[in-house]
């Protein structure tokens, strides 16, 4: 379908603007940047945020919601979350100065597109194998197969599913995995890749390029790449292994803890996104919900005390109770089965579910003595995730790699953004294609209907700016380490955090007085 959806001169420079077409057809993002115009699908292919909310720079459109970017002349996919492009549709602009678009309606309709995969072919003696079906596997194999890999390509993962949307788990324990599959698995079959469930790999022969599983597999490999991720920490309570005492990381885990917890009385150990997010989720379901922390306020040490204690108030309103500054010193039961947990002030809760929310583990056993690994587990990789074994790259939560906005300093970053950004990396990198880390970090948590996100990776902060009301729960806050803000987190104030974002992407971390200009000037 072609029509007329506007007038060239209606369109300022890094104007976007939502049109429609003509016959009730639809809607087309109109966009107008470096004297060009475009014409692209108007929905983030990850959630279907309005993409006119959110961020145009540098040949590029960025979600308001939580980061991913689109290219305006291909819509393309350049950075994460979402596997999938948006439409880009044919644009001319006549005599009259009439923008007209031409249009399928069936992109129109679906508003992603799907980029065409290679397949295997005979005559490719390679094999490359990604061990690890989270956010980074998924989007390795896609980016293998993008970039024209045609040899075998395996994905082989510990679960019994094929790739889901693994965030929704903490903010939703009862739904199922297959209402957050990545992909059915027919795509996965169109594209040649082998995905083989419930292999947990337990030995690497990196002379013989060779990978041993758990149910007795081996799989030989040209290039290996490691995406196994984190397991979360079960701490050496005593009581610990009771019935009722649950860790989060399958839909398992959060279907069991959620048909456990309906009328019981639930304590949450960590108060930090994974804790939180859960309590959110219990709260009006469970007879009772408290969250122990061993900070003076959730998020303390992530967000600043003065975010947690507007993020306590929210949950606190909810009728969640928090235990700050305290531990478990154990878990109590009756026949193998938890009834109460006591803390460390002598405070005894009634339990019968209990969440364990304490931080994660690295999943690198099984390369101990094959790779370079740094103090906790972590897998050291370069620029191009390329281990001390050039035939292995390892992606996602346990890979400690150099991040450019921080001048190549490692970071570690569990967020599902990195992990599909490094498996985009690894694939191309492992197809031939070398591909370099370019990305900021951005993350987001979601509690009773609220969003935070945040852009940037800042560890440790010495000072934190403030734009809005935090109490009133519609704020910008900057954190800051020596005279530059590393970080930046958002509620109710879109798309600030994915504009900061792009300001990062574009010339690195912005100094304090630059962002108090902005903040004056606006």
């Amino acid at each position: 379908m072609e029509g007329v959806v506007c007038q060239a001169d209606e369109l300022a420079e890094d104007e976007m603007k939502v049109c429609e077409l003509p016959g009730d057809h639809g809607r087309v993002l109109v966009v107008k940047h470096a004297g060009t115009i475009s014409a692209l699908g108007t929905k983030c292919s990850h959630y279907g945020a309005p993409l006119e909310k959110g961020v145009l720079a540098n040949g590029r459109v960025r979600c308001p919601w939580h980061g991913a970017c689109f290219n305006i002349a291909t819509g393309d996919i350049e950075d994460f979350p979402g596997l999938d492009g948006i439409p880009c549709y044919k644009v001319q602009v006549t005599k009259k100065g009439e923008v007209k678009v031409r249009a399928n309606k069936q992109h129109v309709h679906e508003n992603k597109r799907l980029t065409q995969l290679a397949g295997k072919q005979a005559s490719s003696q390679d094999t490359i194998l990604v061990i690890g079906g989270g956010a980074a596997g998924a989007s390795c194999v896609e980016a293998a197969r993008k970039r024209g890999f045609t040899g075998r390509l395996v994905l082989a993962t510990m679960e019994r599913h094929l790739p889901y949307d693994r965030p929704k788990l903490s903010k939703a324990l009862d739904m199922q995995a297959e209402k957050m599959q990545l992909r059915p698995a027919d795509f996965y079959q169109a594209a040649d890749i082998e995905v083989l469930k419930e292999h947990a790999a337990v030995s690497v022969q990196s002379d013989k390029r060779s990978v041993t599983f758990a149910n007795g597999a081996e799989i030989s490999y040209t290039t290996l790449v490691v995406a196994t991720g984190s397991r979360p920490r079960r701490p050496p309570f005593p009581g610990v292994e009771l019935d009722g005492v649950f860790t989060l990381r399958s839909p398992e885990d959060g279907n069991a803890m959620a048909a456990r917890l309906l009328g019981k009385d639930v304590v949450i150990l960590g108060t930090s996104f994974i804790g939180m997010e859960v309590a959110a989720f219990c709260a009006g379901k469970a007879a009772s919900v408290t969250v122990v922390g061993s900070s003076a306020v959730p998020y303390a040490r992530s967000l600043g005390p003065r975010v947690g204690a507007m993020l306590q108030a929210l949950h606190q309103e909810k009728g969640v109770v928090i235990k700050n500054e305290l531990s478990v010193k154990e878990l109590r039961g009756l026949d193998g089965r938890l009834t109460q947990v006591v803390l460390t002030d002598g405070t005894e809760l009634p339990a019968e579910a209990c969440l364990l929310g304490v931080g994660v583990m690295p999943c690198t056993e099984f390369l101990q003595g094959v790779v370079d690994l740094d103090e906790r587990g972590n897998v050291l990789v370069d620029k191009h995730l390329r281990t001390s074994v050039p035939s292995i790259l390892a992606a996602g939560d346990m890979a400690s790699y150099p991040l450019p906005l921080a001048g190549g300093a490692r970071a570690v970053t569990g967020h599902w953004q990195l992990s599909s950004y490094h498996g985009r990396v690894a694939g191309e990198t492992a197809a031939g294609v070398e591909t370099e880390i370019n990305t900021v970090p951005f993350f987001w948590t979601q509690m009773f209907g609220k969003s935070i996100r945040y852009a940037g990776h800042c560890p440790r902060f010495d000072d934190i700016l403030y734009d809005g009301e935090v109490e009133h729960q519609k704020f910008v806050a900057f954190y800051c380490c020596g005279d530059e803000v590393h970080g930046v987190a958002s509620m109710n104030r879109d798309p600030a955090a994915a504009y900061w974002a792009e300001q990062m992407a574009q010339g690195g971390y912005p100094s304090k007085q630059e962002v108090l200009r902005q903040l004056e000037n606006k």
